[in-house]
């Protein structure tokens, strides 16, 4: 399980606290900046840890940064899906997802890290090409979010640049405890 579990049932007081401390992780960075260097943070971590590291889970949770790194793979699909479904449609749905039962149901503890970063890197690539097209206006556009509410395609920037933090910050920790378990 990660530090903040994503239950698709969430109640409205989970959804707005989790909204909070990703946007205060974020602060005044600039989200496209962070959205474009994550895959190189990611690459870094990588580069520097031993396939019996990259497995390791957290002592506070079950998900290792291989783990991590597929959840972010996963949750760039999910954002770009709803990115196209905010920018072509007139406020639709955006269904949540729960984020351990995709962990489990799709085998994160099968996949290899490598190859879950290359997925990032793709997914991450087109979805930073179509915010590259698109206008002003369109950064205003709005879909509803099942938990969360409306959310405009500038708060979802904000928002998946926060998460990206977030997880990183899940990476370190990681990491670190690596160091002080050895």
């Amino acid at each position: 399980m990660s530090v903040f579990t994503n239950p698709a049932s969430r109640s409205a007081e989970q959804a707005s606290a989790y909204t909070a401390a990703v946007l205060d992780l974020l602060g005044a960075r600039d989200p496209l900046e962070v959205l474009r260097e994550t895959e190189s943070a990611l690459r870094d971590v990588i580069d520097g840890l031993s396939e019996e590291q990259r497995v390791r889970p957290e002592a506070t949770a079950n998900w290792s940064v291989r783990h991590v790194i597929q959840h972010l793979a996963d949750s760039e699909l999910v954002w770009g899906y709803r990115l196209r479904m905010v920018l072509a449609h007139d406020r639709p749905a955006l269904t949540g997802y729960d984020q351990d039962r995709w962990a489990e149901r799709l085998r994160y503890s099968d996949v290899d890290a490598e190859q879950a970063l290359r997925d990032f890197a793709v997914l991450r690539d087109g979805n930073l090409r179509l915010l590259a097209r698109g206008s002003t206006d369109d950064l205003a556009r709005v879909g509803v979010h099942a938990e969360r509410g409306e959310e405009s395609v500038a708060h979802m920037i904000r928002m998946y640049a926060g998460h990206d933090l977030l997880h990183l910050r899940q990476i370190d920790r990681i990491r670190r405890g690596m160091t002080t378990a050895t």
